[in-house]
């Protein structure tokens, strides 16, 4: 069989795209929470005050810290073997410098936890997933500044003290190539330079980016060295968004831009992250930007000594990239490129190529040789429901099969494949959009863009097709 015996089928959600309870329990503000809603042509803005009568979506959400049973107990009857999901840092430190972590919040994930394995689904934990505490935004500026490092370090080493025995997989930061990109600086990294308004046009100071970006990996490489001292059979691994681009021709100038984009945006923070140290070419592309990134001593040893066990990836599209000005933008596209005439586009203009997938992960393992995870992959799309009430959502269904499908090739051609984890599993808010209308999920919730909806949850068609494919290990798709 294609797929190992022990594959990590399941799925993925973010504390501040489905917990809500954004106050309660002693839980401070984090960055999510100062976002108002927004849609696919209107972009959602960002408030640091909190104005009254706007709907902000990560304050509900749909309320996963009151129905995660319910939640859970739905993902064990699709078959998981895994559950993504990650802790909101101003659950456990408010602000981010208290002395003692808030118990409340630790006793939360002690029973999303203790529910996971009561259903033996193994919890593989985010510790950094968009969610910085706003107060490190407003003192600090996010990650912009060092401060954040130990901040960071005192986090995690609680968390994993606390779950030890408990947990086994963990990731440091989501996406943290997403701050390779303007947008990435607020939703990764709590950067909020002066005039900035709203989330898709952020004030952009790409050095603060940068620098934001070797904070975290110095925070990192010190947390997969901390999770391995606590408990040796912990494994640590990185995120990447893979934003997959191919030369729109033949030309070497689209080669060789091609080859840049990739460098910069998709190997940059992997090579980092698992080889340990800043590779050539992204030294030239600091010089060429007149950028300096500030490095204390020791960093560079730091680096070399927190590699990560694992690499995981978000894939959800691909676009091309071309050295010739004018050409026309891939719509609805957070990562860039021109579009790609071969390819169909999801109702949000996000080109699709399951055959992007299988290419992604080969070019993957060939570089790193390490076990390798796909923890986002999915189609977000309007779900219509029928006159019964039913979902019959066959074109998520037929966008997932195909994904799986070249991950299988994938694994014939030699990738060690850890596991799946389609992206929302259950409906959420998005965190591009801050929309409900974009719904991944095998699972319904009633839940809407003006904050309306009961939160009651609904099996969509693809929740029977998924489980067919857990029971099967990847057989029947």
């Amino acid at each position: 069989m294609p797929f190992k015996k022990d594959f990590l089928w399941g799925g993925a959600v973010a504390a501040n795209q489905c917990e809500g309870a954004w106050n309660v329990d002693g839980k401070g503000i984090s960055c999510a929470d100062i976002c108002t809603g927004g849609t696919h042509t209107r972009p959602k803005r960002i408030t640091p005050v909190l104005e009254e009568g706007t709907f902000y979506p990560s304050h509900e959400a749909i309320d996963f810290y009151h129905h995660y049973k319910e939640d859970i107990a739905l993902f064990a009857e699709m078959g998981f073997k895994v559950f993504r999901f990650s802790v909101n840092w101003t659950r456990i430190f408010p602000t981010g410098e208290e002395k003692e972590p808030n118990e409340k919040g630790l006793e939360f994930y002690d029973r999303v936890i203790d529910e996971c394995r009561k259903y033996q689904i193994e919890p593989l934990i985010t510790l950094s997933h968009y969610e910085v505490p706003f107060a490190l935004t407003q003192k600090y500026n996010g990650w912009a500044s060092r401060e954040l490092i130990d901040l960071f370090i005192r986090y995690c080493e609680v968390l994993f003290r606390r779950y030890k025995e408990k947990v086994k997989y963990w990731l440091t930061f989501n996406e943290i190539n997403s701050a390779t990109g303007k947008f990435g600086g607020f939703l990764s990294q709590g950067i909020l330079n002066e005039g900035t308004k709203d989330f898709m046009h952020q004030v952009d100071i790409p050095q603060l980016r940068f620098q934001g970006l070797h904070h975290q990996f110095v925070a990192s490489a010190k947390a997969v060295k901390l999770a391995h001292e606590i408990d040796p059979e912990y494994r640590v691994g990185c995120m990447q968004l893979f934003a997959t681009m191919y030369p729109l021709t033949c030309n070497p100038k689209d080669v060789l831009a091609c080859q840049e984009f990739n460098q910069v945006k998709n190997w940059f923070c992997g090579d980092i992250q698992v080889r340990g140290r800043y590779p050539g070419y992204i030294l030239r592309y600091f010089k060429e930007q007149g950028m300096k990134i500030e490095m204390q001593e020791g960093d560079a040893e730091t680096l070399r000594e927190g590699c990560v066990d694992f690499y995981t990836i978000s894939y959800y599209m691909s676009g091309c990239i071309s050295a010739e000005p004018g050409k026309k933008a891939a719509e609805g596209n957070l990562i860039g490129g021109v579009e790609n005439p071969y390819l169909k586009s999801s109702d949000w203009g996000w080109q699709i190529d399951p055959e992007g997938l299988r290419y992604t992960l080969n070019e993957i393992y060939d570089r790193y040789q390490i076990p390798v995870m796909v923890v986002e992959n999915g189609l977000g799309a309007f779900d219509k429901k029928e006159e019964d009430g039913s979902i019959q959502d066959d074109y998520r269904i037929d966008y997932l099969r195909r994904h799986i499908e070249e991950m299988r090739e994938a694994v014939e051609d030699g990738v060690d494949l850890m596991g799946y984890t389609p992206w929302g599993c259950i409906d959420l808010v998005s965190a591009s959009t801050g929309e409900m209308a974009k719904r991944y999920g095998f699972i319904y919730v009633e839940k809407y863009d003006d904050g309306t909806g009961d939160l009651s949850r609904r099996k969509k068609k693809s929740f029977d097709w998924y489980k067919k494919v857990i029971e099967s290990n990847g057989e029947i798709l």
